[in-house]
């Protein structure tokens, strides 16, 4: 036997070292197991060639049968994936179902035990609204698109300036002139394409809002002035949509998620005035840190991405402030106001 296993090495060894295909080497092995089997049958029983060749024919006969099983088995599996594979490249896309490319972009998040699957299909089918494409909107456009979310809005009168770009990090030199809605989504499109972008180039008003901010799951509100997240706040608190909503100077900034129908406050119970004019300075006045916005976006970004999925525990009844001068956070709990304007009970 062990001069038959080194025959089948040695035509093996000879036909890699000839180029010989894989079917040519198992054709004359097959020749030599054919032959070692003739003489087991042929020679009788104690000759030199049939010891030297096993001495039995039965042996062969079990060593032989379980390669054919082996062998077939290896076949059916080969066949059986191809015709899986082939059913797979021939199969419709479903509605919220990802294509290989996006299951390898999303598989970060896949992977984590509070997203998953389940979690980036609900990405995929959420509606996000944010309300101003400057600096809070700029890294938090950029992360929801990165993210998956399937839909998402940008509302924004404004064009893109020079001095934008210290810190609007969603836009670009090349597009200063252009309306900020569309440059926003210029850069979303480039890091993802398979999300749908809304860009709406006007100011919210009275008129509009309730009906633009009924068409979306969240709002997440960046804007630089009292009047405009008043009004994001009433009407998210009427259609029950929870709220992400911002603001910074300088060093420092505020986020919280107002969501007043899941028991949370609204905005206008924690900030039940809009400051004089001139008492609160606004960037362009002020200064702003280039990298703060980036902060804050995120964790906009972030508290969005957590609600959808239903992550965690969220920016609800709670404010954070954050101090980048001295790098201090600081969490204050919030509570609703029964007689708030905006979502408190009615009398």
């Amino acid at each position: 036997m062990i001069l038959v296993g080194a025959m089948v090495l040695a035509l093996w060894g000879i036909g890699m070292l000839m180029g010989a295909p894989k079917k040519a080497r198992w054709v004359m092995i097959s020749i030599l197991m054919v032959g070692v089997i003739l003489v087991q049958i042929t020679f009788i029983e104690g000759h030199p060639f049939r010891e030297a060749t096993g001495g039995d024919v039965r042996l062969w006969a079990l060593l032989i049968g379980f390669a054919v099983i082996i062998a077939a088995y290896r076949w059916l599996l080969t066949k059986l994936k191809a015709k899986a594979k082939a059913e797979e490249s021939t199969a419709p896309l479903q509605t919220g179902t990802f294509s290989e490319t996006e299951i390898n972009r999303y598989a970060r998040h896949m992977i984590m035990r509070e997203i998953g699957g389940l979690g980036q299909k609900k990405l995929k089918e959420a509606k996000v609204l944010v309300i101003g494409a400057g600096g809070l909107g700029s890294p938090a456009l950029l992360y929801l698109a990165a993210a998956g979310v399937g839909t998402i809005g940008i509302v924004d009168d404004d064009e893109v300036e020079g001095s934008n770009l210290q810190r609007q990090v969603i836009h670009a030199d090349s597009r200063i002139g252009m309306p900020k809605v569309f440059s926003a989504e210029t850069a979303m499109k480039d890091i993802n394409p398979f999300i749908t972008v809304k860009p709406y180039q006007r100011r919210l008003t009275e008129k509009d809002a309730e009906a633009l901010i009924g068409e979306y799951d969240i709002v997440l509100d960046g804007t630089d002035n009292f009047a405009t997240r008043y009004l994001v706040n009433r009407t998210c608190a009427k259609l029950g949509k929870p709220l992400v909503a911002a603001a910074m100077t300088q060093w420092e900034g505020q986020i919280s998620l107002y969501d007043p129908a899941n028991g949370a406050p609204c905005y206008e119970c924690v900030f039940p005035e809009a400051p004089a004019d001139g008492l609160v300075p606004t960037c362009a006045q002020a200064g702003v840190l280039g990298p703060l916005p980036g902060v804050i976006g995120s964790l906009m970004a972030t508290e969005a991405v957590k609600a959808i999925v239903g992550a965690g525990e969220g920016l609800r009844g709670r404010l954070l402030i954050y101090d980048a001068l001295y790098a201090e956070p600081r969490v204050l709990r919030t509570k609703r106001r029964e007689d708030c304007p905006a979502c408190g009970k009615p009398h």
